[in-house]
């Protein structure tokens, strides 16, 4: 069974990733842009956990 951090952290990049890419089209980039911020800082994030699991 997958863990469930991880999956839950993917899920929340996929969201900000549409939500950008819909506020770019919507013309709102500074916004946009805060959006793809908080997708790479959650990829960071979920990175960082499957690091930690895999080490031990």
């Amino acid at each position: 069974m997958p863990d469930a951090v991880p999956t839950i952290l993917a899920l929340l990049i996929v969201a900000a990733f549409a939500v950008a890419l819909w506020l770019m089209a919507a013309g709102r980039l500074n916004v946009a842009g805060l959006s793809f911020l908080s997708a790479s800082i959650l990829i960071y994030l979920r990175e960082r956990w499957l690091r930690r699991d895999g080490a031990a």
